[in-house]
């Protein structure tokens, strides 16, 4: 039984799980489908890689490969999750608002267009480096607490 990938996945379920109080607070609408999308606070990636992260540092130790292992991709991961992911996801915004003026610009001609556009792009794709940072704490605290609760006496 690895505990390292169970408390990781609890962290990743915890972050997901967490996204729907907090748009409810911060948006005032009760959204259960944040539960299965990608973006949004706190990330779920961050706080995947970083409850493994921590869980390895306090069971094997930092000056071990394991941890740098751990370190290495989980930075990689968090720096994607904001920037080349975020990217896309601003990239995805425009390509809908070119859809949308297309699409008005199609209903002012005299000349009857009917086509059956493709299906609107994920806009939420990446994150903010606050729903990292949010998603990096919890994540630290999950491995944490995972690691206190399953260490042996």
């Amino acid at each position: 039984m690895n505990k390292g990938v169970y408390i990781a996945l609890l962290s990743i379920g915890l972050a997901q799980g967490l996204k729907i109080p907090i748009h409810y607070v911060e948006k005032g609408e009760l959204r259960p489908d944040l539960f299965f999308q990608t973006g949004g606070m706190p990330s779920s990636h961050s706080a995947g890689v970083s409850s493994l992260t921590t869980f390895i540092a306090l069971k094997r130790g930092v000056p071990t490969v394991d941890f740098a292992l751990s370190l290495v991709y989980g930075l990689i991961v968090m720096y994607d999750a904001q920037g080349i992911r975020r990217q896309t996801g601003e990239l995805t915004l425009k390509v809908n608002s070119l859809g949308e003026l297309v699409d008005k610009i199609h209903k002012d001609e005299t000349v009857k267009f009917e086509e059956e556009g493709p299906k609107k792009l994920k806009e939420m794709l990446g994150h903010q480096p606050a729903e990292v940072l949010g998603g990096a704490l919890l994540g630290v605290l999950t491995g944490t607490l995972g690691y206190l609760l399953t260490k042996k006496k």
